[in-house]
């Protein structure tokens, strides 16, 4: 079986020199107008040994975005401020892919300055980030035909933009509660027309995303993420196992080279679940490259490669403390620990000061 460090292909367009990939981790260091900044061009760079590294969730639009700070690949300016984020990663010999957002019922009103749109009007009861620290989600408008049409138009948008930006790739965000996971899961999704009811119909705007943007940018450069087990964000199933199974199945049918599952367990350091994992009964009917996520490590992220199950690992927060975790994991290095505290602050503190383990050796 290969090893964490072996090279894969996630498609033709994604050669990999290993399997440890970087999980998109928003981290809040862009500017209010979505714009990326020296500061994110900084870390990623840092982070190139990633055999991929995954954006950070990107907004599609100004609708769709609903966290502070956080980019967007919607705007000129938007793509000129990701093109030296890009190209640094590049320099440093590393792989990037956009992450594809939109965050549908939780996209606080004081962020996006929009009405929320998502598959059902069905709020959550939650609290979300602002600008102005948090606030309640709003109750989202039902999307109407034409909303589902232009909201399709703005992935595939934000898909050019992304090439245009010089990224080797994109992912479509249909994980953690947001717009294409509101439609997939009969919780958020009470629709009685094509777009809801049975499983098949709620798969239909996952569907319509995944082909537009491949029109834009090839099958080749586009992969998707899901989250299969648990509730998310207030998002949840009766039948998450039928339900994401039947989605790796329409993805299969799809030709999708590549899925990431973030699949938590009962111990998991973010939304914990006790519900078993669909990444076995997935694999039985997705016969491309499967990436798992969430709460790996070195020793039993290699369990999952020689089991079979998974292709490749995608490491989160280890990540965010640890630029040069790869090389970490090789040599069996201790790992920084991260600081919860600045996560999503907007200074280089806890974002690109963590020593590589050379400093440290050095120090």
């Amino acid at each position: 079986m290969p090893s964490l460090f072996d090279p894969i292909d996630l498609s033709p367009a994604l050669q990999l020199s290993n399997r440890i990939l970087m999980a998109p981790l928003t981290r809040g260091r862009a500017t209010k107008d979505a714009v990326p900044t020296d500061l994110q061009r900084d870390y990623y760079a840092q982070r190139a040994g990633a055999g991929l590294i995954i954006s950070e969730a990107t907004g599609i639009s100004r609708e769709g975005l609903g966290w502070p700070y956080a980019p967007g690949l919607w705007s000129d300016a938007q793509v000129e401020g990701w093109k030296p984020v890009v190209g640094a990663v590049h320099e440093a010999g590393g792989k990037i892919v956009a992450q594809l957002w939109h965050m549908g019922r939780i996209a606080p009103t004081g962020v996006s300055g929009m009405e929320a749109v998502s598959a059902s009007a069905v709020r959550n009861d939650a609290l979300g980030h602002s600008y102005g620290g948090k606030e309640p989600y709003p109750t989202p408008r039902a999307a109407s035909m034409d909303d589902i049409k232009r909201i399709i138009g703005d992935y595939a948008a934000a898909a050019r933009n992304a090439i245009a930006a010089g990224f080797d790739g994109v992912q479509i965000h249909g994980a953690n509660g947001y717009l294409i996971d509101q439609f997939l899961r009969n919780g958020t999704n009470r629709r009685d027309d094509e777009y809801g009811g049975p499983i098949d119909n709620r798969l239909r705007f996952m569907s319509e995303v995944v082909e537009a943007v491949v029109a834009e940018v090839g099958i080749d450069r586009t992969g998707i993420r899901l989250s299969p087990v648990g509730e998310s964000q207030g998002c949840n199933d009766s039948d998450n196992h039928a339900l994401f199974t039947a989605a790796a199945a329409r993805l299969e049918q799809l030709k999708m080279p590549w899925i990431e599952l973030r699949e938590p367990g009962p111990q998991s350091t973010f939304r914990a679940t006790d519900e078993p994992p669909v990444s076995p009964s997935i694999r039985t009917v997705y016969s491309g490259m499967l990436v798992l996520n969430s709460d790996y490590d070195d020793n039993n992220a290699q369990d999952t490669l020689d089991v079979g199950i998974a292709d490749a690992i995608s490491f989160g927060r280890p990540f965010i403390a640890n630029p040069d975790l790869p090389e970490r994991l090789r040599s069996g290095a201790a790992l920084n620990v991260w600081d919860v505290k600045t996560f999503y602050s907007q200074g280089r503190e806890g974002y690109t000061d963590y020593p590589e383990l050379a400093e440290q050796v050095a120090g």
